[in-house]
């Protein structure tokens, strides 16, 4: 029966630790990241044809036939 107390004090102590790390991050802005890098990658390809849209154009003569390439398989 003892064990049991023993137990008890255990978990009843690690839920107070976590609790208390979760409070100290969640006032450093930890959990502040509404769209985490592994959902970000899903939408860099519109972000990278924003930057080419507004980019200098006369690069995009420079491109020549490399452009119509990747035109094609877009």
């Amino acid at each position: 029966m003892d064990i049991l107390y023993l137990m008890i004090l255990c978990s009843v102590s690690l839920a107070a630790v976590f609790l208390v790390v979760f409070i100290v991050y969640a006032r450093k802005g930890q959990f502040e990241d509404d769209e985490s890098p592994a959902v970000r990658i899903l939408f860099d390809s519109d972000e990278i044809k924003e930057k080419e849209e507004s980019g200098n154009k006369e690069g995009d003569d420079e491109k020549g036939e490399n452009k119509k390439i990747e035109e094609k398989s877009e």
